[in-house]
């Protein structure tokens, strides 16, 4: 059974629309917990244009669960983990400016500074994930840095079935063998695989159905659909797509 780690960013985001106190990602947490999920993620950005530091402190506080933090490997996000020390961390590539994370982590071009944070986030008891890309290079390397997981970064595969799924549709069908293959080789390399980024209601199915993916983390389309029926409701419902006998 696929666990499910809900991301609360965009319960932020929607607060800082307006500069206001609510609505709190810190409570939004906490009613995701109440629905079944099996942690939550957050994404500390360098510009902090919605997760700022003081929820990732309560969240560290009051979640039940696993608190994974998503963050750049960049000396004040060290020291702020450091400082916080939630379950895990994910590292992940960020650009200024970018609208959602663009890709994974190119692993090979950055493996000593990656090797290096894995390394000094591991001493401080935290598990380290990398954010990439389905790919065998990216996968190989990042089992030589020391991190103990990956997060497969679904893009692709969601942007072939935005709608819903059709599976005779080719790129689906291509998407999701790189997505399995991915998860294959990286079990196979001793790392436990973790998989999102774009995964929605209508699509979540064939990749929760992978067996070596343990947990899916998702944010948006959770909260998009959190908008209209309510959080508990939204995450039972994305528990019920990932796991329909659950």
């Amino acid at each position: 059974m696929t666990k499910l780690g809900v991301n609360v960013d965009h319960i932020a985001t929607l607060r800082q629309a307006r500069q206001a106190p609510e609505p709190d990602p810190v409570a939004a947490a906490i009613l995701a917990e109440l629905a079944g999920a099996d942690g939550i993620t957050v994404h500390l950005r360098g510009d902090r244009r919605h997760i700022s530091d003081r929820d990732v402190r309560i969240l560290r506080q009051t979640i039940t669960t696993r608190l994974n933090l998503e963050m750049a490997v960049t000396e004040q996000m060290m020291d702020f983990a450091l400082e916080v020390r939630p379950d895990s961390a994910t590292l992940v590539p960020e650009r200024e400016g970018e609208v959602t994370t663009e890709g994974g982590l190119d692993v090979i071009k950055n493996e000593k500074t990656i090797r290096e944070a894995t390394e000094k986030l591991q001493k401080a008891g935290l598990e380290v994930s990398l954010f990439i890309d389905p790919k065998p290079d990216q996968i190989e390397r990042a089992s030589s840095v020391g991190a103990t997981m990956i997060e497969i970064n679904t893009a692709a595969y969601a942007e072939a079935v935005p709608k819903g799924l059709k599976e005779s549709n080719k790129a689906f069908q291509s998407e999701l063998k790189k997505v399995i293959a991915a998860a294959q080789l990286a079990e196979s390399a001793g790392l436990s695989v973790l998989a999102g980024h774009g995964l929605t209601y209508r699509n979540v199915g064939p990749v929760s159905d992978i067996p070596q993916i343990v947990e899916l983390n998702i944010g948006h389309n959770i909260v998009a659909r959190a908008s209209l029926v309510g959080m508990e409701r939204a995450v039972q419902e994305m528990l019920e797509a990932m796991n329909p006998a659950r």
